[in-house]
């Protein structure tokens, strides 16, 4: 890897609505890829450029979406505006144990374009030239069949050309017509990935596996797997090891919102700064613990 890597980031931002406790809404932004790509930017500091790709409508919510990316430090070169569109939008329901429910609005959501118009042919072609492009499963469910079609493209050409594939597997069946176009969907690029951060209750979910053995064993030509496994030790394979690595303890957990996006981010950004394995998922745990005791996605800076 490059000293100073260039990674891209793909997927949805939204507009955020937290119900607070006394029945009163607070207004932010969040989504799994802008999550992780303002926690990368924040943990990588001046090593390295994060942009973020998708699209957004040309409203006052978008505006703002943008300036705040623009003040974490995101590069929004690929960032897309289409007119007459709006960004889609979600409400967070928390309960006393901190556990949320999600309600979406985002069937028109601008992104679902974002690899369809004429504009994303140069942001397509721009791609494969990055060190690391990085997305998820809710990527995936939102760019549609297209835009899934476009996007397993870029992923072939920007490792062959020598940069590298990461995938949050990030499975909401709520987004899929049905498990069996998601499974075939995710099997297609699972193919193309080189570090696949794993949600194991998301693989459950999805594909069934009983536990982390039926994992490891779906995956054996990724080079580098790491499960996720909330407040219990995760798992990584990489160069032929195995090992866990304990998460923290917290003693309030406020809202999990973000957990995984944080620790794929400082994960990442570990691994790109030359960090071990184990050293990059001590970051991440480092970094979750933080961000479940805080209200929202994203923490203060």
């Amino acid at each position: 890897m490059t000293t100073q890597p260039r990674i891209a980031l793909i997927g949805e931002c939204m507009i955020e609505l937290q119900h607070r406790a006394d029945g009163s809404l607070h207004q932010s932004f969040g989504g799994d890829t802008l999550n992780a790509a303002v926690y990368l930017r924040r943990e990588l500091g001046d090593l390295g450029s994060v942009d973020y790709v998708t699209a957004l409508g040309d409203d006052s919510f978008s505006d703002a979406m943008c300036a705040q990316w623009q003040a974490e430090g995101l590069g929004l070169g690929r960032v897309q505006r289409l007119p007459g569109r709006l960004p889609g939008l979600y409400c967070i329901q928390t309960d006393a144990n901190g556990e949320r429910k999600f309600l979406y609005w985002r069937n028109e959501a601008a992104v679902r374009d974002c690899f369809t118009t004429a504009a994303a042919e140069p942001i397509l072609a721009a791609l494969p030239g990055y060190d690391v492009v990085y997305f998820s499963g809710i990527t995936l469910a939102v760019l549609g069949v297209v835009g899934r079609e476009r996007l397993l493209q870029t992923l072939v050409e920007t490792r062959r050309r020598g940069g590298k594939v990461v995938f949050d597997n990030n499975y909401r069946p709520r987004l899929w017509a049905d498990v069996a176009t998601a499974r075939e969907a995710y099997r297609r690029v699972l193919a193309e990935v080189d570090i696949a951060l794993l949600t194991e209750d998301d693989e459950r979910g999805l594909f069934g596996y009983e536990d982390s053995e039926q994992v490891f064993a779906a995956y054996p030509s990724i080079a580098e797997v790491v499960l996720k496994r909330g407040a219990d030790a995760c798992l990584i394979r990489c160069a032929g090891e195995r090992f866990a690595v304990p998460a923290l303890k917290v003693e309030t957990v406020v809202d999990t919102t973000a957990a995984g996006d944080s620790f794929s981010a400082a994960y990442l950004a570990s691994r790109l700064k030359g960090g071990s394995p184990a050293e990059a998922a001590l970051a991440g745990h480092r970094l979750a613990s933080r961000v479940i005791q805080v209200p929202g996605a994203l923490i203060p800076r």
